[in-house]
């Protein structure tokens, strides 16, 4: 496949090779960009953000639908690219590959609600004699630089508010799962966006370094690790920095919960993706009164898992994204180990396939606890009750999502005004998102939030028009 640049599908011969996690075949190549060609994507999209700004509202909105039809017609192509280059189940990567069209169709509606107010000039005194408005105007342009376990969803994620907003894009997605965004790029092209309002860049992050710096880029929109983030911030000068980030988010079950309602949902949280999700379930808080049944119904759940090729309808947890990542949560798995943790469940792995892991007793102060896993392993943790709960909750560096399992209404509003995250699910995992919902985290999990009216905002500017009336 090739990258876009200025509406033009280039090639070059350097080139950056995409392999199946599971097998390492390889599954296509893409060029190997250099800083010169995001440079030249750069001034391709200040072109394109000339040609936006003469498109209503309207326009963009029906261009959005457009799109949003093109991919919905490629949702089997695009899953099976899902597949191939990130490992996710085929029956994962249909979902994943179902939420774009939503996504842009979410953004063709937002687009038509564009609007401002009016202002109440005459509330305050020397203001008698003014009337005026504000509105919200196109930011310019977008860096969107997307992440490996969600190429295609949160690529629309962070193009769509953008297009809609009326701004134009570059976007990066992750060198290791490119093929699905180059896709979808192609449906934007085809629903008529000017040249210039789209561009996707196949590079590594060092190379992608004036998505960051260049003065020309007003927003930038960033999905992946804290580390990552934190190096943004410190590169990007004026801008506003849109960041969603790691978490390790806890669960809690109290005893009062409906524990068959909560089983299903606790056995796929922490597994999806291989647990390659911010939000995945890591730990679950389990009352001491219902902790031994929990894990006595719950391990045989988790064994039962089938762990294998994706591209088979029967798998249930896919690869890690490669060897050095599932090596890496092997280590820190061990460490834990050492440390008097126990792995009742799993524990082992086959190159890039993790087996499903469950830890019990493991202690607050190894990486296992207070870093993000981002692998198929789940700490399964007694509680006394719902203090402790919310205590472990917050005794964290992240805050993107929690979740609690609850009969009683009390437990339940407690835990969610008393959690210091950005969102909370009652009655379910952590691992649940809506697309338009204000989504995103607190402490290091990251700054704005996505969800398609409030993404909008980020990517948008306000202006005040004032007239002084004679």
């Amino acid at each position: 496949m090739r990258m876009l640049i200025g509406g033009s599908w280039v090639d070059k011969d350097e080139k950056i090779e995409v392999r199946r996690p599971y097998d390492n075949g390889l599954v296509d190549t893409v060029p190997a960009a250099n800083s010169e060609d995001v440079r030249a994507a750069i001034d391709a999209a200040e072109a394109g953000f000339e040609a936006m700004k003469t498109l209503h509202p309207y326009e963009r909105a029906e261009m959005l639908a457009k799109a949003a039809r093109l991919l919905n017609e490629a949702r089997e192509e695009i899953a099976h690219l899902l597949a191939n280059e990130v490992g996710k189940t085929i029956t994962e990567a249909r979902i994943e590959a179902s939420r774009p069209p939503a996504i842009l169709e979410l953004c063709a509606e937002a687009t038509r609600d564009l609007g401002g107010e009016v202002i109440p000039y005459g509330a305050a005194q020397g203001t008698e004699n003014r009337r005026g408005y504000w509105m919200r105007v196109p930011a310019g342009l977008v860096s969107a630089i997307s992440p490996f376990n969600f190429p295609a969803a949160l690529s629309a994620h962070k193009v769509g508010p953008a297009l809609a907003a009326g701004d134009a894009v570059v976007l990066k997605p992750a060198s290791q799962t490119p093929l699905a965004v180059l896709r979808m790029a192609e449906a934007i092209v085809e629903a008529g966006f000017p040249q210039g309002a789209v561009n996707v860049v196949t590079c590594t992050g060092a190379e992608a370094e004036p998505m960051l710096t260049d003065p020309r880029v007003r927003v930038i929109s960033f999905t992946g690790s804290a580390e990552v983030g934190e190096q943004i911030t410190r590169k990007a000068g004026i801008k506003r920095v849109h960041l969603e980030l790691g978490s390790n988010s806890a669960v809690t079950v109290l005893a009062d919960a409906d524990l068959d309602d909560a089983m299903d949902r606790l056995v796929s949280g922490p597994f999806a993706v291989a647990g390659q999700v911010c939000i995945s379930v890591q730990k679950i808080l389990v009352e001491e009164p219902l902790y031994e049944r929990f894990i006595e119904r719950y391990i045989p759940h988790v064994e039962a898992l089938k762990a294998g090729d994706p591209l088979d309808e029967n798998t249930n947890v896919g690869p890690m994204i490669n060897e050095a990542a599932a090596e890496r949560a092997e280590s820190w798995l061990a460490e834990a180990a050492q440390a008097g943790a126990r792995i009742i469940c799993g524990g082992t792995r086959d190159g890039t396939l993790f087996q499903p892991t469950v830890v019990t007793d493991c202690p607050r102060t190894v990486k296992l606890w207070t870093e993000e896993v981002f692998a198929p392993i789940v700490l399964v943790y007694p509680i006394s009750g719902l203090d402790e709960a919310i205590e472990l909750t917050n005794d964290s560096q992240y805050g993107l999502n929690a979740g609690i399992y609850t009969s009683d209404i009390n437990s339940a509003h407690k835990f969610a005004e008393a959690v210091d995250c950005g969102g909370i699910n009652v009655n379910d995992i952590s691992f649940w998102r809506a697309d338009f919902q204000p989504y995103g985290g607190r402490k290091r999990s990251g700054i704005g939030r996505d969800g398609i009216k409030f993404a909008i905002k980020e990517m948008t500017e306000y202006k005040v028009v004032a007239f002084r009336i004679s």
